[in-house]
């Protein structure tokens, strides 16, 4: 399917036509002034470019379907023990929680994912609350007050009206998250954490953790909303979440990863799963893809400095003789118009090989500004493709003329 690439679909078409030209050269010497030798040669190389060419493309394309397929890989289905009867005790078969419907019953024992969101209508239970809501577990008793300004959620328990003591929930910040954040903001990337907790407990954590914004006593409703809010001002966002007030925001946002460690409903919601439930991970993602669009604008600036190079270099060579003034630029001195032909073709199949293994492994992401990457492509992209073509075409004008090729 040539004609899905421009370029490629005129090379293709130009290599048929240089086909038919050598024919018509074999059966009639005299009629295109060309030798046969030489139809041949062009042809040849062209057709050599359109394979390349589509070498490359298939390379590209397989490598993008096994990153997807991996990413894919990453989602894991929640089963449930869905109870043949609403009784404990009774015989269950194994559901996807995907196939819940109101109504159902399901057994959670110990060590179980809590599949959806549900009511517990026989037995107790100590349940990990970050399976539900996002939040971490309990560690240890403290006054309320004192327990928010440290960054803990307060929660009273009570027996009838008497309060008999205060149980701290504590998110536990993960030691290299600050960094990591302030990579982000290198990037030029915002951080804003979004929680249910109180003020006081929101912003103690968002200045241990180093966010750049926070929005405490969010519902799900004010979730979405922000990111609404931050995509009408055509800001990309990307989110991480694992409870089940945080899907709708997921769903909403541009990249949105849920934690292996969450909800179903986030897991659904999300573009990806991290098993390592690392809400840093989103750094790995965003510098992959800033990696990808890196890759292809170095390719892209090579390629357009080298076709700027190439034409300057064979033009002045190719029509030196009807116009002679071109002798000025004709700096490569190549041995005639017909090597000037055959050495840029030959060159224009080369360079796509050579480039295939930078394709494929990638430039390397580095969390500068948009200003000095531009800087630092156009000083090696730009500047090497507008080297290599005039030393290539001109070592294999070389060798074209040492085996009497032209």
């Amino acid at each position: 399917m040539q004609w899905r690439n421009p370029v490629m679909f005129i090379v293709y078409i130009g290599s048929i036509l240089t086909t038919l030209l050598w024919v018509h050269a074999l059966s009639f010497p005299g009629d295109t002034g060309m030798k046969p030798t030489f139809v041949l040669a062009v042809t040849i190389w062209l057709w050599f470019t359109v394979l390349f060419a589509n070498f490359a493309e298939a390379l590209a394309e397989g490598r993008s379907k096994a990153q997807a397929a991996s990413l894919r890989g990453l989602r894991k289905d929640t089963w449930a023990k869905k109870l043949k009867e609403p009784v404990h005790g009774a015989a269950f078969l194994p559901e996807q929680a995907t196939n819940l419907r109101k109504g159902d019953v399901v057994l959670v024992e110990t060590g179980d994912v809590i599949p959806l969101d549900g009511e517990v209508i026989e037995g107790v239970a100590s349940v990990d609350e970050s399976a539900i809501t996002g939040e971490s577990a309990p560690e240890v008793l403290r006054a309320a007050e004192e327990a928010a300004r440290r960054g803990s959620t307060p929660l009273a328990v009570a027996e009838g009206n008497r309060v008999l003591g205060v149980v701290e929930l504590k998110d536990i910040v993960k030691t290299d998250i600050k960094e990591r954040f302030a990579e982000l903001r290198r990037m030029g990337i915002k951080t804003v954490m979004i929680t249910g907790d109180n003020k006081l407990t929101a912003a103690a954590i968002a200045a241990e953790a180093g966010v750049d914004d926070c929005l405490a006593e969010a519902t799900p409703e004010d979730k979405l909303a922000l990111i609404r809010k931050y995509q009408a001002e055509g800001r990309l966002v990307a989110m991480t979440g694992d409870g089940t007030n945080d899907a709708p925001a997921l769903a909403q946002a541009n990249v949105a990863v849920a934690m292996g460690s969450g909800t179903q409903a986030a897991k659904e919601a999300g573009n990806m799963v991290d098993l390592d439930s690392n809400p840093t991970k989103l750094l790995e993602v965003v510098e992959t893809g800033k990696a990808l669009l890196m890759t292809r604008g170095s390719l892209t600036t090579f390629s357009i400095a080298n076709d700027v190079a190439k034409y300057f270099a064979i033009i002045p060579a190719i029509f030196v003789s009807t116009y002679p003034q071109l002798g000025a630029l004709n700096v490569m001195r190549l041995a005639s118009p017909s090597s000037a032909i055959l050495s840029a073709v030959i060159f224009n199949a080369l360079v796509i090989v050579f480039l295939i293994p930078l394709a494929l492994k990638g430039v390397r992401y580095r969390p500068v500004g948009a200003a000095a990457l531009l800087r630092r492509n156009l000083a090696i992209y730009g500047l090497g493709g507008l080297i290599v073509p005039f030393i290539g075409i001109k070592l294999i004008d070389w060798l074209l003329v040492a085996v009497h090729l032209v």
